[in-house]
């Protein structure tokens, strides 16, 4: 594993010699130190960058093609290794790391695609006095920050079309994670990746490591995957040099089980939108509506479902539900349930952390939950599942959209008319209908009002990273 910073196509110390401890989350104990890189690293990174941009934007776009599609083959061709690592420092299970590799490396693979079909326009003006040429160049120089939740895939989602449409990246990875980012920068060297277009700088100094790479005058765009929180602040920073920006924030989906949905196939996919990755993703099931006719029979199943669900470290053979990512995120989801209860909810299962070492919380179903509790406020990040009953699909939606956030939302019912009809009346970026799962590399990942600003993948996502270029011609 390197645990030394990735600058400039070199691995090399922090400049203030600090490490940051990476915890295996399913032990407590510390499994590597990783370097702690200075707002003075983080000012090389970006130097480096800048100085390698221009020659790759010149480079024709079937190279950068090649060298992401040998990305994507020597991501597969190493998964284990990987996975590995991401069930090491982050602890979902492993079969679920390797799915996160598949997804990962599906975005080197379309991004490659991509990157030779960024298209222009040639048009005439209206009063025919002159041609009109539309293009698309790159930006420069891309900051990004990545969570901890999808080591692999966040970063894979960025870099691939920043580098396929002609940018150079620095990269701050989680502190919690610092592993898997150095193992892609390894990986997008050997594909051919020049230096200083991908550099890798962790840190345990945030605050002041963002000010020096978006203060730096050649950076001109930040894309930030994380809570809401931290990406108001984020964007606030960098609104002082009126960066362009991508910003995938926090989300509260809500999951809507109407009267007549199939239950035994709305259960499967709550299981799949709930205990992905320990429940702890932006696209989570957060809250559950279910129609009072199949609210009984969904929560029994449900809580069957969930009780039966294997808890253990990822390592472990059989594991459907690994660690949450730290002492804190149990004692926060112990506090949640708790409160829950003390305001007239019932635990139907779990509810309690995992008794065995390390950072454990059972998989919970609560029921009797009231439409204004305050479970149902913010994203839960765990594997905690609250159920509300409802009589009328109009309650269900505007339940359902009061939030600040509007990221994903799923339904269930077997009329197709009337799930789209509900789909449409809701303010998120993203539904699954009659699915428990609905990201692709193929299809515009991001949401509407305080989840973020932009979208990741599909034929739009390239675009977030190129200028628009316009020129007036007459001839």
């Amino acid at each position: 594993m390197r645990t030394q910073l990735f600058v400039d196509g070199t691995w090399r110390d922090g400049g203030g010699g600090a490490t940051i401890g990476v915890l295996d989350p399913a032990t407590g104990e510390t499994i590597a130190d990783v370097a702690s890189g200075t707002p003075e690293d983080a000012t090389a990174a970006v130097d480096a960058a800048a100085a390698a941009q221009p020659e790759w934007a010149r480079r024709p776009a079937r190279e950068r093609s090649e060298i992401l599609r040998e990305s994507w083959r020597l991501m597969n061709e190493r998964a284990d290794a990987l996975a590995a690592i991401i069930t090491a420092e982050q602890g979902k299970p492993l079969a679920e790391a390797r799915g996160e590799i598949d997804y990962a490396a599906e975005f080197l693979r379309w991004n490659a695609e991509e990157s030779v079909r960024i298209s222009g326009r040639l048009s005439s003006t209206p009063s025919g006095a002159s041609r009109v040429l539309v293009s698309h160049p790159p930006v420069g120089v891309v900051v990004m920050v990545t969570p901890w939740n999808f080591p692999a895939a966040m970063i894979t989602r960025k870099v691939a079309p920043a580098l396929g449409a002609g940018n150079a990246t620095v990269i701050k990875p989680a502190a919690e994670t610092p592993l898997t980012a150095l193992f892609i920068a390894e990986l997008l060297t050997d594909a051919g990746v020049p230096p200083g277009l991908v550099n890798v700088v962790p840190t345990n100094e945030p605050g002041p490591w963002f000010d020096a790479a978006i203060g730096h005058p050649a950076t001109r765009m930040f894309s930030f995957t994380g809570s809401t929180a931290v990406g108001r602040a984020l964007q606030a920073k960098s609104a002082q040099r009126v960066l362009k920006s991508t910003l995938e924030l926090g989300g509260n989906a809500p999951f809507i089980v109407l009267a007549d949905a199939d239950v035994e196939a709305a259960v499967a996919g709550a299981m799949v939108a709930k205990m992905r990755h320990t429940g702890q993703t932006c696209v989570a099931a957060n809250r559950f509506y279910v129609h009072r006719a199949v609210a009984d029979e969904f929560t029994d199943r449900l809580a069957t479902e969930m009780s039966a669900v294997v808890v253990g470290a990822g390592v472990e053979p059989g594991v459907g539900c690994g660690p949450v990512i730290s002492a804190a995120a149990v004692d926060r989801l112990h506090r949640t349930v708790e409160a829950a209860v003390a305001s007239g909810a019932k635990v139907v299962t779990g509810g309690s952390p995992a008794s065995r070492p390390g950072f454990f919380f059972e998989p919970t179903v609560i029921a009797g939950v009231e439409s204004g509790a305050e479970i149902l406020d913010g994203e839960l990040f765990g594997p905690v599942a609250p159920i509300v009953c409802f009589d009328d699909d109009d309650d269900a939606v505007a339940w359902a959209n009061a939030t600040e956030m509007g990221l994903a939302a799923y339904i269930y019912g077997q009329d197709l008319a009337r799930g789209l009809n509900i789909a449409e009346r809701l303010q998120v970026g993203m539904v699954g209908l009659n699915r428990g799962f609905m990201s692709d590399p193929s299809a515009p990942f991001g949401g509407m009002k305080q989840s973020g600003l932009g979208r990741e993948g599909g034929a739009e996502g390239i675009y977030e990273f190129c200028e628009t270029r316009f020129v007036a011609a007459d001839w």
